[in-house]
This record gives C-alpha cells, sequence and structure tokens, in this order.
C-alpha cells in the first residue's frame, strides 16, 4: 500500500502561508482601528459632576451610545465585521476616557473593561 504523506517542508510551507494570511487580516483589522480619518461624535457632560461615581457612570453611558452610534454597523452575521465594530467601539470609548482625563471616570471604564487603563497620577493630583 503506497500512501502519500506530504513531506515536513510542504506542511511547513502550507503551515506558514496560513499564519501569515491570519497575520495580515489581523493587521487590517488594526490599521482600520487607527483611522485617523474615524468619524466623530461631541459628547456634552457640562451638566454632570464627572468627579462623582454617578456623574462618571452617567458620562461613560453616552459615551458608549456615542461609540455605538458612530462605529460603523456592519453586517452583525459576518463575524469579521462584528470584530470591526468591536474594535472601532472598544477604541472610542477608551480614547473618550483618557481624553476627558478624569479618575472617577477611568474607575468606571476599568471596572468595566477587561482592558483596563492605566492611571494617570498626574490628574489625580489636580
Amino acid at each position: 500500500m503506497n500512501t502519500m504523506t506530504p513531506s515536513p517542508r510542504l506542511r511547513g510551507l502550507i503551515a506558514t502561508a496560513i499564519f501569515g494570511a491570519l497575520a495580515s487580516s489581523f493587521t487590517v483589522v488594526c490599521a482600520a482601528a487607527d483611522s485617523t480619518d474615524a468619524p466623530s461624535v461631541v459628547v456634552k457632560y457640562g451638566d454632570l459632576n464627572v468627579s462623582s461615581p454617578q456623574g462618571a457612570a452617567a458620562l461613560y453611558g453616552r459615551i458608549r451610545v456615542a461609540a455605538e452610534a458612530v462605529c460603523p454597523h456592519l453586517d452583525h452575521a459576518d463575524l469579521q465585521s462584528k470584530m470591526h465594530m468591536d474594535v472601532c467601539v472598544d477604541k472610542a470609548i477608551a480614547d473618550a476616557v483618557t481624553k476627558v482625563d478624569q479618575p472617577a471616570l477611568l474607575a468606571v471604564y476599568n471596572a468595566k473593561n477587561r482592558t483596563q487603563l492605566p492611571v494617570n497620577l498626574l490628574s489625580q493630583s489636580r
């Protein structure tokens, strides 16, 4: 019985091609998330006391709603579209929280997300 098995070199070449394709697809996701011409929206929070936990939570909710509204709504049945939207929403929220630079808002963000933003010690000493 003569069975043909691929040579180790051929298996390595196939594995390299597969990993290369996967790596380039992740690069596309990251490049799309880092686009400088991304749409934006202004979230007003002058009516909130963002130094209080309640005000920070309310602002976080507004930021999340705005991020979900501004990020492209794609075909959610498609996993890649869902990934693009999730990356966009996560980045928009993190950027907004960083820009507001309030410890209470940062605490709300860190409580709600697995990937936490670093605490800026300078902003706490203001």
